[in-house]
C-alpha cells in the first residue's frame, strides 16, 4: 500500500467533513441574505420563491412524475408537504422577528425532541433537561428578555413541523425514495406561492427579485443537499449529525458578520445548550445503535 493510499480514508473524512461545513455555511448564507430582502417584498415572498425555485430545481433533477404515486401513500405525502410548507413559512417568518442563531437553535428542538422520544436511556432524558434549560435561557419570559414573542413562537411552531415532518417523511421515504422530497416540495411551494403573492404582488416576479430567489434556492437548498450527500457518503451517520448540530452557532456567525446580530452572553450560552444536547442525542444514537434518520429528513430550510 502506498503513503497515498494508507492516507485516502483520511482524506476522504476530510472532505465528508468540509462537505458538511460548507452545507451549514451555504444554508445559514442563504437565510442571511434572504432577511437582506424582507423589507423588499416580505419574508411571505421570500418564502414563496425560495421554495417553489427549489421544487423546481428538485423536481427537475428528480422528475417524480415518471413514477406512479401508491394511493395509500398521498395522503401521508399531502401532510408532508404540508407540514414543510408550515415549516418554512414559519421559520422565516421568526427569523424576521429575531436573529438567525436563535431561531435556528429554537428549530433543532423538534428532531431533538423525536430522538429522545424513540429513547429510553436516562441519558438521553438529561440530555434534553439541558436543551429545556437552554430553551428557558431564551424564552421571552425574563425582565430583560429582548426577543420578540411572535418570533419566539415561529420558531417554536418551526421546531414543531420539523419534528412532523421527520416523522411523516418516515412513511413516504420508504414508499417514494428521492421523489418523496421533490413532491414534497412541490406541495409545500402550492402553500407558500399563493401566500407570498397576496403579500408581495407583482414585485415578486420582477426579474431582479426573481433572480435574487433563484441565488437564494440554491444557497438555501440545492447547494446545501448536494453537500450534504456528499458528507453522508463519506461519513458515519452520528458524526453527521454532531456536525449538523453546530448549525445554531453558523447561524449566529453570519447573523452577525451579514446582519450585525449581537447576541447576549445569556442567549449564547442558551444556543450552547441546544448544541450540547443535540450533540449529545447524536452520540447517544450511535452507542445504542439506533436507526440514523435518513439525509433527506433533514430539512434545507
Amino acid at each position: 500500500m502506498t503513503k497515498a493510499q494508507a492516507l485516502s480514508p483520511t482524506d476522504d473524512t476530510l472532505r465528508g467533513a468540509a462537505a458538511a461545513w460548507g452545507s451549514l455555511v451555504s444554508m445559514n448564507l442563504g437565510a442571511g441574505l434572504s432577511k437582506l430582502l424582507f423589507p423588499v417584498i416580505g419574508a411571505y415572498g421570500i418564502t414563496a420563491l425560495r421554495v417553489a425555485i427549489a421544487a423546481a430545481i428538485l423536481c427537475a433533477i428528480v422528475r417524480p412524475w415518471r413514477r406512479r404515486i401508491p394511493r395509500g401513500v398521498l395522503p401521508a405525502l399531502l401532510g408532508y408537504g404540508a407540514v414543510l410548507g408550515v415549516m418554512n413559512i414559519s421559520f422565516y417568518q421568526a427569523i424576521a422577528r429575531i436573529p438567525i442563531g436563535i431561531a435556528i437553535g429554537i428549530e433543532v428542538l423538534g428532531p431533538l425532541a423525536v430522538a429522545v422520544m424513540g429513547s429510553r436511556t436516562r441519558r438521553d432524558f438529561l440530555f434534553l433537561a439541558v436543551a429545556i434549560a437552554g430553551l428557558l435561557l431564551l424564552l421571552p419570559i425574563r425582565a430583560d428578555s429582548r426577543l420578540d414573542p411572535v418570533g419566539v413562537a415561529f420558531a417554536l411552531g418551526a421546531a414543531i413541523c420539523w419534528a412532523l415532518y421527520i416523522l411523516c417523511g418516515k412513511r413516504v421515504s420508504g414508499a417514494l425514495g428521492q421523489d418523496a422530497v421533490a413532491l414534497g416540495l412541490a406541495i409545500a411551494a402550492a402553500i407558500a406561492v399563493p401566500v407570498g403573492v397576496a403579500s408581495a404582488g407583482a414585485l415578486l416576479f420582477t426579474p431582479w427579485v426573481l433572480a435574487a430567489g433563484l441565488g437564494i434556492a440554491l444557497l438555501s437548498s440545492a447547494i446545501p443537499y448536494t453537500l450534504e450527500m456528499a458528507a453522508m457518503r463519506r461519513l458515519p451517520a452520528h458524526v453527521f449529525s454532531l456536525l449538523l448540530s453546530a448549525s445554531p452557532a453558523v447561524g449566529a456567525v453570519i447573523g452577525f458578520l451579514l446582519l450585525g446580530e449581537v447576541l447576549t452572553a445569556t442567549q449564547g450560552l442558551a444556543i450552547l445548550c441546544i448544541m450540547l444536547a443535540a450533540g449529545g442525542s447524536a452520540m447517544s444514537a450511535a452507542r445504542s445503535r439506533s436507526k440514523d434518520i435518513p439525509p433527506e429528513n433533514f430539512p434545507i430550510s
